[in-house]
């Protein structure tokens, strides 16, 4: 049975139905719905990859089985006691706008690194999850259902920032979990209506994130792979730059997203101006904050209502990131999580925001509005959404030019790090170390053979007997000697001998395409030529000698 717009139960908590329709459903019906989404979750569990271990077939034939006792218990006593539910459907433009930037995003990304097509079941599979579970969720609270896209933000928000790994997928299941329990068991009063505090994928991904940094078991998730891996597309800043405008332009985030970004940026100038180096080494705003500042932390629902309170939760985002990284890093944590740990708390203080934009002192001093619609010195709500858009997209304009963001950003390459270090800058020589070790584990020998040399240099530094490091320099450069880079050779030669390494060579053709991508992606199939004009672009000097005396062929 349709229920008219009209009707009461149009209304009953269901702020979210603007449009759509309702129908009565039997317990037999509803139940039959809830059970299709949860055997199919079980259908993933025999896919030929999920079937190959164990650990990750019980997650998803685990995860359906407690869905469908979940849903005998719960229909099975409405059938007795003759309840009648109603279902919903309502597709809202919010989850519309943010799904689909947020898809586009994943298909750019995963056109450069392949593990994430490889792993698109995993989220389709998540998203037959979270349906299954809303719906027994929603039912077991009241009559009412809304059927519509919530789901797939929530699904997509959480997965651009962690995801278990195979054996562990279960947990996968009970962070979406967390995040919509949330949504529906923490609830408080804003603007007149009863709406959830916490953005649905924030909580549990801060939740989580201090879980696995307490246990210290942040290996059993891709964490550190999706912040990596999001740099690897080129322009990728403008892709998500591009993709974030529709939602700020329709839900008036853009101010967020302005502050957050510009807060960053300023501190990182005032930091390089200060050490000489780059406080988050290969770019002033690394890409997966960037992608935080657009899609995480922008929720409406969840942020403020004036927009002064948004533009200080936005400042607050950005140097909490700050704060954070250098926190996790000092403590030998993995500073992957500088973007999801402060979400939760900055939701709790919107209010507190909007207080502090409509106090006295401020009122009349900048614009401030407590609702969506109100006009602010005669301009409209998009208008204003407008306004601030512009003043981003020139921002970002700017920052573009002067490589403030973007792929060529000079902390990516070596020789900016080689100059550092040579010059004592603080942690340089440090961070060049770390460079050389992760080319050299990609195949470069002359990586290995600066690797090598640098952790000779450095291993007084530290706490460790030196006898610990000689051992890794030795397995360096027998690495690099192994490889045909002669001074390598020279210099396991000279350690044997007792005396200090210290041979040193320009790289080969076979190291340009490993050391020259920075963490861009991989380079393939450039000749020898482009492989030296981009050396000699970077600052190798040995490689522009090279290029002028082969006049450019």
């Amino acid at each position: 049975m349709a229920v008219s717009p009209e009707s009461p139960v149009w209304s009953a908590r269901s702020g979210e139905l603007a449009a759509g329709h309702v129908m009565q459903v039997s317990p037999l019906q509803a139940g039959g719905l809830v059970a299709v989404f949860a055997l199919g979750l079980i259908g993933f569990g025999f896919l030929d990859v999920v079937r190959a271990s164990p650990a990750f077939q019980w997650s998803f034939l685990g995860t359906g089985a407690v869905l469908l006792v979940w849903n005998g218990i719960l229909f099975g006593l409405a059938q007795r006691g003759g309840r009648i539910f109603r279902l919903g459907i309502s597709f809202r433009s919010q989850h519309c706008v943010q799904a689909v930037a947020q898809a586009t995003f994943f298909i750019y990304w995963g056109w450069f690194w392949s593990p994430l097509y490889d792993s698109a079941f995993l989220i389709a599979a998540q998203l037959v999850f979270a349906y299954a579970f809303t719906m027994l969720l929603g039912w077991s609270r009241r009559d009412l259902f809304v059927l519509g896209l919530g789901p797939f933000p929530v699904i997509f928000s959480i997965n651009l920032f962690l995801w278990f790994t195979d054996n562990w997928f279960y947990l996968q299941f009970l962070l979406v979990g967390v995040g919509f329990l949330a949504k529906e068991f923490l609830q408080w009063s804003k603007g007149g209506q009863r709406v959830h505090i916490f953005n649905p994928s924030s909580l549990p991904l801060a939740v989580f994130s201090v879980a696995l940094i307490a246990t210290g078991t942040s290996d059993l998730t891709w964490g550190q792979d999706i912040a990596t891996s999001q740099f690897f597309p080129p322009h990728i800043y403008l892709v998500l730059f591009l993709v974030a405008l529709p939602g700020q332009y329709l839900f008036g985030v853009a101010s967020m997203t302005l502050s957050a970004v510009l807060a960053t940026y300023l501190f990182g100038l005032a930091y390089f101006a200060a050490t000489g180096v780059y406080f988050f080494y290969d770019s002033y705003i690394p890409i997966a904050v960037f992608l935080g500042m657009q899609l995480l932390f922008t929720d409406p629902s969840t942020a403020p209502r004036t927009e002064v309170g948004r533009i200080i939760f936005g400042v607050l985002y950005g140097l909490s990131t700050v704060v954070l990284y250098a926190l996790l890093s000092r403590l030998g944590l993995p500073p992957f999580y500088d973007k999801l740990l402060q979400v939760p708390v900055l939701n709790l203080s919107i209010q507190a925001l909007d207080r502090i934009a409509d106090s006295q002192w401020l009122r009349g001093r900048v614009p401030s509005s407590r609702s969506w619609t109100a006009h602010v010195g005669g301009a409209s709500p998009r208008q204003r959404n407008l306004a601030y858009m512009v003043a981003w997209g020139a921002v970002f304009a700017g920052m573009s030019a002067v490589q403030g963001i973007g792929d060529r950003h000079p902390g990516q390459w070596v020789p900016f790090w080689q100059e550092a270090c040579r010059d004592e800058r603080p942690g340089a020589c440090r961070y060049l170390r770390d460079m050389h070790f992760r080319f050299c584990r990609n195949g470069s020998a002359w990586a290995c053979n600066e690797a090598g040399l640098l952790h000779f240099v450095l291993a007084p530094e530290a706490e460790e007997p030196p006898r610990f490091y000689r051992a890794d320099v030795v397995e360096l450069l027998e690495r690099s000697c192994g490889d045909g880079f002669a001074p390598g050779c020279e210099n396991l030669t000279s350690l044997e001998a007792g005396t200090e390494p210290r041979e040193r060579s320009s790289p080969t053709l076979h190291d340009y395409p490993i050391i020259l991508r920075g963490t861009k992606g991989p380079l393939d199939d450039l000749s020898s030529a482009e492989l030296l004009a981009q050396a000699c672009g970077q600052g190798w000097e040995g490689a522009c000698e090279q290029l002028a005396e082969s006049g450019g062929d």
